[in-house]
């Protein structure tokens, strides 16, 4: 078994490399606001609609990886658990963020994954317009298509500021999901084994 932690936060981007038109999201931006009555003359706001596009072009567009898998010589066939990735995407309802973690782990099949691309892949998916359904198993089928282990587990612990800050506003409450591919869902044991690693000493019950 290998438990690792990975806290690499992505790097922002220029605004022109990464949305079809800036001017356009800026000049949506600046519309949007001003309909909703926002005082864009004001000194600390004149720039808040090309800080907005750029914001919004940061979470909403996915940083390439390459796949860097290695040839299991030496037969490794325990839990790869990577605990604690931060993640980050946009709720497709509201287009409010939500944020928290997300556990990936996997039994080795013949080939096992650079680390970092875990914590990459996670990123990579989290990125766009999203549910945290979908983005869990996406997650999990992606593994498990690129890698062929014998099991995938992926749980996403976050708060969805649509939830927090709006409607109900229940500030503090987490949603957990979770998707169980191969011997991570059909063998009990397997299972238990990878649940009880995720909760253990990570603050999460």
């Amino acid at each position: 078994m290998s438990v690792v932690g990975n806290g690499a936060k992505p790097r922002p981007e220029a605004l022109s490399e990464t949305v079809r038109d800036p001017v356009a999201a800026e000049q949506a931006a600046a519309d949007f606001l001003r309909a909703l009555g926002v005082p864009l003359d004001r000194e600390g706001l004149a720039g808040t609609p090309r800080r907005m596009a750029r914001a919004y072009a940061e979470l909403l567009t996915p940083r390439a990886f390459d796949l860097t898998t290695f040839a299991n010589e030496d037969g490794y066939d325990e839990l790869v658990l990577v605990r604690d990735i931060p993640l980050s995407s946009i709720c497709e309802h509201h287009f409010l963020p939500f944020f928290g973690r997300a556990h990936v782990g996997y039994l080795p099949g013949d080939r096992i994954l650079g680390l970092s691309k875990v914590a990459r892949l996670v990123e990579a998916q989290a990125r766009g317009p999203q549910v945290q359904e979908r983005l869990t198993k996406q997650i999990a089928e992606w593994l498990d298509t690129k890698l062929r282990p014998r099991g995938v587990g992926v749980i996403i612990e976050a708060e969805h500021m649509c939830m927090t800050l709006r409607g109900v506003r229940a500030l503090g409450a987490r949603t957990v999901t979770s998707a169980l591919l191969g011997t991570l869902r059909t063998d009990t044991r397997s299972r238990a084994e990878f649940l009880e690693l995720v909760h253990s000493d990570s603050g999460t019950r």
